[in-house]
């Protein structure tokens, strides 16, 4: 589940690296998958802005894109690439235990 705070932190954290090169990651359906190197142009309320490197194309993508993991954002830091989010936690489901008579 998003709840609000989350789309506030993200977009707080995406609007302090406006300027910063990225690498985003994503899938164009039918198992094929993307990688491109952008930078962040512009933040508002709902959509961030990127420029990509190769074409000089502009894209929006949404906060919530990020937060449900349909594309994957890795920023530059000055030494390498990392991800603006942190990796999936994956739950365990506990397994029922039966008991028989």
């Amino acid at each position: 589940m998003i709840y609000q705070n989350d789309i506030e932190s993200l977009q707080s954290n995406i609007k302090e690296k406006v300027g910063q090169k990225i690498i985003i990651k994503g899938s164009l359906g039918r198992s094929r998958l993307f990688e491109k190197e952008a930078t962040i142009e512009k933040a508002y309320p709902n959509i961030f802005i990127v420029k990509y490197d190769e074409n000089e194309r502009n894209v929006s993508y949404q906060y919530k894109d990020i937060l449900t993991r349909t594309v994957e954002v890795d920023v530059f830091n000055g030494e390498g690439y990392c991800s603006l989010m942190p990796p999936a936690v994956k739950k365990e489901r506990k397994k029922k235990e039966i008991n028989s008579l």
